[in-house]
């Protein structure tokens, strides 16, 4: 019987062989990424992935159903986003063609991981922070090197990784909601030695944010997202903003139709209605205050946040059975632990009646 080579002009691989002796080692050896739960039933009051308690704006769903008709589905979408690109530019006071699409932010830092990394290179990050940056540096082969924040979530002056291929900063941080402000993000960008990217997946609901700098500073990237203050995560929508030249270059590194028709019309219509995404915002921003004085006097130190969360710790008993309990009624908040830092609950900013809820329940388990 034949075990190996052409068996009627068809190879035959040797009985030995295995799918998963041919993965690369690095990949084999990684954990992976894990998104928090998606439990999405109706009973559940779901506050552990930052989604925006809010539908999205009327006109996201006006602009999904005219997508819908005719010939839009049958053809290829905007390779490059252009009628995105000109709306978002308008809104944001870029040169369109300083912007670069992404299915969702994650898959702009794979593009940037990809095309500024080398093999064996290296990338950085403040710790405790977004936990897929080690997974893009694992996929890619590369070395990853994380300096901690202080107890004030600061960063240390002079950074200590000049090295650095790619350097990411996710500015306002989670799981701490903290947002260091622009002096501070121009001295990084001074002692890093590669690019910088601003990962801005919560910055609408700051009171600051990083792109004057994308203008100032040469090496300096602000990625935005779209599932979190325009309440499009099942879309899957990002983009990043940098400097033309390095869009034009980062282009070449994306998938050729990274984003489709439904995305790019979701989020062109949702980028300009900024006077519902300036309601929605300010809900939020309420309910976030509103939050944070009531976990206060639940006795949980609650640091000051500028994202749609709160990052909720406790000196005096464990928060564990605080998240078990909570998720026994159907609450979902993330239970996050670091080493070094301990642990604490990451609470989204829902309504008011989910907040309500929550608060409850807590009132029952403290």
């Amino acid at each position: 019987m034949k075990t190996s080579g052409l068996s009627g002009g068809v190879f035959v691989p040797p009985v030995s062989f295995s799918l998963m002796n041919a993965i690369r080692p690095n990949i084999r050896g990684m954990a992976g990424y894990v998104p928090g739960e998606q439990l999405n039933s109706p009973d559940i009051v779901k506050l552990n992935t930052n989604e925006n308690p809010y539908p999205p704006s009327p006109r996201v769903f006006e602009a999904i159903r005219a997508a819908l008709t005719g010939d839009k589905l049958r053809k290829y979408p905007q390779p490059f986003g252009d009628t995105f690109r000109k709306a978002a530019g308008k809104v944001l006071g870029v040169d369109p063609d300083s912007i670069l699409i992404g299915n969702g932010s994650d898959d702009i830092l794979t593009i940037l991981t990809r095309a500024f990394v080398p093999e064996g290179g290296l990338i950085a990050s403040p710790t405790p922070s977004y936990i897929l940056y080690k997974s893009l540096a694992e996929i890619q082969g590369a070395k990853f090197q994380t300096v901690p924040f202080a107890d004030d979530w600061s960063l240390p002056n002079p950074w200590p990784v000049a090295a650095a291929n790619l350097t990411f900063l996710p500015n306002p941080n989670s799981p701490s909601g903290s947002c260091l402000r622009l002096p501070v993000l121009e001295r990084l960008a001074e002692q890093v030695g590669g690019p910088l990217v601003l990962d801005e997946a919560y910055a609408d609901f700051a009171e600051w944010n990083g792109l004057p700098l994308v203008k100032e500073l040469p090496n300096v990237i602000v990625t935005r997202t779209f599932s979190k203050s325009y309440a499009l995560a099942g879309i899957r929508f990002g983009f990043a903003v940098a400097d033309p030249d390095t869009v034009r270059e980062l282009l070449k590194v994306k998938d050729s139709y990274n984003c489709d028709v439904l995305s790019l019309a979701a989020a062109t219509a949702a980028i300009e209605d900024q006077g519902y995404f300036a309601d929605v915002r300010d809900r939020i921003l309420a309910t976030r205050g509103r939050m944070q004085a009531e976990l206060s006097k639940l006795g949980f130190r609650v640091t000051g946040s500028q994202a749609n969360f709160l990052w909720c710790r406790r000196n005096d008993k464990p928060v564990k059975p605080m998240y078990e309990a909570l998720k026994a009624k159907n609450i979902l908040v993330r239970y996050m632990n670091y080493a070094g830092y301990g642990d604490g609950l990451r609470i989204s900013v829902g309504t008011d009646a989910e907040i309500d809820k929550l608060l409850a329940e807590l009132r029952k388990v403290v």
